[in-house]
């Protein structure tokens, strides 16, 4: 009996022992362990974070935009801005670069590094028009730009000077025949929309106006509230609220039915002018061979914000028409659609700059 006890408590003895090294080996090596797996996790969450935000806090964006302030485009970069910066996590900065039909901006983002930090406010006038009207556009509209969010369009609407004795289309019209270049019609700058708009009316209609360029609507209105032009085919944003008060009378509107904002104001369809087919719409791209990733983030919190039933109603309200090219694909389409189409426009209606 004492010999077997003497034998179990040496294998006790010797379990203990081996226990008492395993617990070592233990306390030595999961410490390794541990720290070797936070350190994978880490990486990982790092990686994660790296690809949510690519912008990091603090370093803006910019939103470069082609005309003077107070004009459409700029009512529009300044409604969404604010709203997409909150979203991708930093600021987002609306920066008026007028001039040229808006191609001053453009070029400076086609020369811009394609890091997500420059962005254009696209227009149909320097990404559309303007290549096929001045003399030289120092950007391919095709190939220098990455589409990332067609924003949507704003009808050209039809406006007169109260001093301008004409309250329908078939008075302007009658009016401009009687004193061939007398009128004189406002635009953002040769090869606007409001520029073709002004040469397409006068061909449909039999009559000769007086073109006079600016570097952006918001200096057209002006001079138009001021008498110094008699009428302008600006888009809804800058002349609703001049509009609606008295300062300036709307005759017409480019859209195939008649504006909610505006509905007393007959269609040029209406009024039997057929083919008026110019518009102003709004997009944002960036330099060529922007990361997909980029596109694809601005892009997503462009489509959130412009769903923002806080804001949406607000940009409807001034005439924004939602819709269109849903995708940066789509929007690619869409400009190579819109090249082509004034290509012929200004070929047909030999517009050129003056």
């Amino acid at each position: 009996m004492p010999k077997f006890s003497l034998k179990i408590s040496a294998g006790r003895n010797q379990g203990a022992s081996r226990w008492a090294r395993f617990e070592e080996s233990l306390r030595r090596t999961i410490p390794t362990i541990v720290g070797l797996l936070a350190s994978v996790i880490l990486l990982g969450n790092g990686s994660s974070v790296c690809a949510q935000t690519p912008w990091p806090a603090g370093k803006p964006i910019r939103w470069i935009v082609g005309f003077a302030p107070g004009g459409g485009t700029d009512i529009v970069a300044r409604a969404l801005a604010p709203e997409v910066g909150r979203i991708l996590g930093t600021s987002v900065v609306v920066e008026n670069r007028a001039g040229a039909s808006g191609t001053i901006a453009a070029d400076l983002v086609a020369k811009s590094a394609a890091d997500g930090f420059t962005f254009l406010v696209g227009h149909s006038n320097s990404n559309a028009i303007a290549p096929f009207v001045l003399s030289k556009v120092p950007y391919d509209a095709a190939r220098d730009f990455s589409p990332v969010t067609y924003i949507g369009y704003v009808p050209n609407v039809l406006v007169v000077h109260p001093q301008v004795p004409a309250r329908n289309v078939e008075e302007l019209i009658a009016l401009a025949r009687r004193q061939p270049n007398f009128y004189t019609y406002a635009s953002s700058g040769v090869g606007s929309t409001q520029h073709l708009a002004g040469a397409l009316f006068s061909r449909i209609t039999g009559t000769q106006m007086t073109h006079v360029p600016y570097k952006g609507s918001g200096q057209a209105i002006t001079d138009l509230l001021g008498g110094q032009v008699n009428l302008n085919f600006d888009t809804m944003p800058p002349i609703l609220e001049h509009v609606r008060n008295g300062k300036l009378v709307a005759l017409a509107v480019s859209t195939p039915q008649r504006l909610a904002q505006l509905p007393g104001v007959p269609t040029f369809i209406e009024k039997g002018i057929v083919g008026f087919d110019v518009t102003n719409w709004y997009a944002i791209m960036g330099p060529k061979a922007l990361p997909r990733e980029i596109v694809v983030q601005m892009d997503a919190a462009l489509q959130k914000v412009m769903h923002d039933p806080a804001i949406r109603p607000k940009l409807e309200s001034q005439g924004v028409q939602f819709g269109g090219a849903r995708t940066p694909d789509e929007f690619d389409a869409f400009i190579k659609a819109e090249l082509a189409k004034y290509a012929r426009m200004v070929k047909e209606l030999d517009v050129r700059a003056d």
